[in-house]
């Protein structure tokens, strides 16, 4: 593990022309290769874009990969590069970067993310640009789990493991930002089945026993290639008046909205449905 750890960091110092080509062609190599994320992310596109012809739902799988292989390179800009590396050679955008200021009402920001392939990259630019604090989950992988914690301590000041909510509704209540991807199929613990892409998913609905106890503000951030450039664009998301369902299908209509814009950066390899529509819906 160790031995590809170091290949990575010295692939991601290549010269940045080189990442574009070298990530496509990993790209292409895992579209063969790598069968059970080909698999899952093949059954996520068919269901959630049934109007696509198969041929464009094809092409849809192949620029998916095509971002996958790009990823690597992205992830471990993201966690082996300086700050000062950083902001010389990635081109980038962010809107809305004043939201983070809290117009001196001194509460924090929850701001919600989705899974893009390059979320390491958005995060890590938005901790360039501002104190973040994040949450995540622990990797399987001890080894990973230190290099993970390690990358993402490089500009985020504290990171939460997503079953440790004190910590970082602590920092919501000390005005800090922090950044939480709830994206994703958690099981039914603190989940109820609400719509997403019009199929039945998993959703956490912690988001609003977060803002209830924190009074912070929500805030949604959007990122997205606009060709060679990467755009951040940050959003206040209106909670008032709702409940904790209305508000998370609200997030679930607002994250499907963004990623129908950019699907291929999606990360369509995570199984999404698993809860609702059996494991076996992988297979």
């Amino acid at each position: 593990m160790q031995v590809i750890i170091s290949c990575w960091q010295a692939i991601c110092f290549l010269p940045v022309s080189w990442h574009g080509p070298l990530g496509r062609l990993i790209g292409k190599l895992l579209h063969i290769l790598a069968s059970k994320r080909k698999r899952i992310a093949w059954a996520n596109i068919q269901a959630c874009f049934p109007l696509l012809t198969s041929s464009e739902k094809q092409k849809l799988l192949r620029q998916n990969f095509n971002c996958l292989g790009d990823s690597i390179f992205q992830t471990g800009s993201a966690w082996f590069w300086s700050d000062l590396k950083i902001r010389k050679q990635i081109k980038y955008e962010i809107k809305g970067l004043e939201l983070l200021k809290n117009s001196g009402t001194g509460l924090g920001n929850l701001l919600l993310f989705k899974h893009s392939q390059h979320l390491e990259m958005d995060a890590r630019l938005l901790g360039v640009n501002a104190e973040m604090y994040g949450v995540g989950r622990s990797h399987n992988s001890p080894i990973m789990n230190s290099l993970q914690n390690k990358g993402r301590l490089s500009s985020i000041k504290g990171t939460a493991d997503k079953n440790n909510p004190r910590k970082f509704i602590k920092w919501l209540k000390e005005g800090k930002n922090v950044l939480y991807a709830i994206d994703q199929d958690y099981g039914w613990e603190s989940s109820i089945e609400l719509s997403f892409f019009n199929k039945p998913a998993a959703t956490i609905t912690t988001t609003s026993k977060i803002t209830d106890m924190t009074k912070c503000n929500l805030l949604f951030v959007n990122s997205y290639f606009q060709g060679n450039k990467l755009i951040l664009e940050l959003e206040s998301i209106n909670y008032q008046g709702l409940n904790s369902a209305e508000l998370a299908q609200k997030i679930n209509d607002l994250m499907e909205q963004k990623i129908t814009l950019h699907p291929q950066e999606y990360l369509w390899a995570h199984r999404r449905f698993k809860s609702t529509m059996g494991k076996e819906f992988y297979k």
